[in-house]
């Protein structure tokens, strides 16, 4: 079964990319449902042919793409699909995005530059998007891009319980790698009764990836730490910040972040860092040569497949997180 009818004969259909299809299928089993046979293949010159198996005439459609590498063939699928479906007359298309592409691109630091997470958002619209739902977005302005309503779902309440369970809380600090995710930290707090400290650094505006830890502003001596951050790229950023942490007296250091990018030197930087654990959730499919015993990754399925029958039955998205 591919999908499920409520009273009033609304449809629920679940497509699926093949960028994270592993993703999909929990969210499918969350809910019920099977994903729509789907027919994709790439062309010989490197274009994509998309066709679904089934009839989406009437019915709300939710399409799940995450925008891993090599992130501009996924999004290109997925705005393929999403033109599928407007064309195969579906009542609602849903686009379901766990890691948005292009999402640090989100404002002009310098002249002659693009914003390209209103792009991606603009293109998605285009193609007949009604609606988007994402994870834990790289700056909550991003909603904003989209002319239409944007679920923002969270991690926090996901990879924070699954530290609180498993450290002493009274020997717990909360830390934010720079001053831009000190909001999100705050909220870290709350939730762990545990302290912030924030560690200080600059980076490189000409060089990529080039950052230099200057100094932590908090009390971390003796403390087990909780680094927590949206993403984790290339490893250089919560590596450099974690190395900080263990020079000003720090027990022991927890990373956690929502998107395990983890792309370029990373598998290297993770492998030997000092850090006890890497705790990332399954928005992005973790790469083979980073199966490490200090790598954990926490389903997001449950919460996604929540957001979806919310949406589907006219339900409030924002009830989810009202009381985590």
């Amino acid at each position: 079964m591919s999908g499920f009818k409520t009273t009033g004969e609304k449809k629920l259909m679940l497509f699926s990319g093949r960028a994270h299809p592993e993703l999909a299928e929990e969210v499918a089993h969350h809910l019920g449902v099977g994903l729509v046979p789907t027919k994709a293949f790439d062309f010989a010159n490197g274009e994509i042919y998309v066709r679904y198996e089934e009839s989406a005439r009437g019915a709300d459609c939710f399409l799940i793409q995450s925008h891993t590498a090599p992130i501009n063939k996924w999004i290109m699928e997925q705005l393929i699909m999403i033109d599928a479906l407007k064309r195969a007359s579906a009542r609602s298309i849903t686009v379901v995005v766990p890691f948005y592409g292009y999402a640090r691109q989100d404002k002009k630091h310098r002249g002659r530059e693009p914003i390209s997470a209103k792009l991606v958002a603009d293109l998605m619209k285009t193609a007949g998007a009604d609606r988007i739902v994402t994870v834990d977005l790289h700056t909550d302005q991003i909603v904003g891009f989209f002319d239409g309503p944007v679920d923002h779902l969270f991690a926090l309440p996901l990879l924070a319980d699954y530290v609180g369970h498993k450290v002493d809380r009274s020997k717990l600090t909360v830390v934010s790698p720079d001053a831009g995710r000190v909001r999100v930290a705050d909220r870290w707090c709350d939730r762990l009764g545990a302290p912030l400290a924030i560690v200080h650094k600059r980076r490189d505006k000409d060089v990529a990836n080039q950052v230099t830890v200057h100094e932590v502003v908090g009390d971390v001596e003796g403390r087990i730490c909780i680094l927590v951050d949206d993403m984790i790229d290339t490893g250089g950023t919560i590596c450099a910040a974690a190395d900080a942490l263990f020079a000003h007296g720090a027990e022991d250091v927890i990373v956690t972040a929502t998107h395990g990018v983890l792309s370029g030197p990373a598998a290297d930087r993770l492998k030997n860092s000092k850090v006890s654990e890497f705790v990332f959730t399954n928005t992005l499919p973790t790469p083979s040569e980073l199966e490490l015993d200090k790598i954990t990754v926490l389903s997001i399925a449950p919460t996604i497949a929540d957001a979806v029958k919310e949406i589907f039955e006219d339900g409030s998205v924002t009830s989810l997180f009202e009381e985590q």
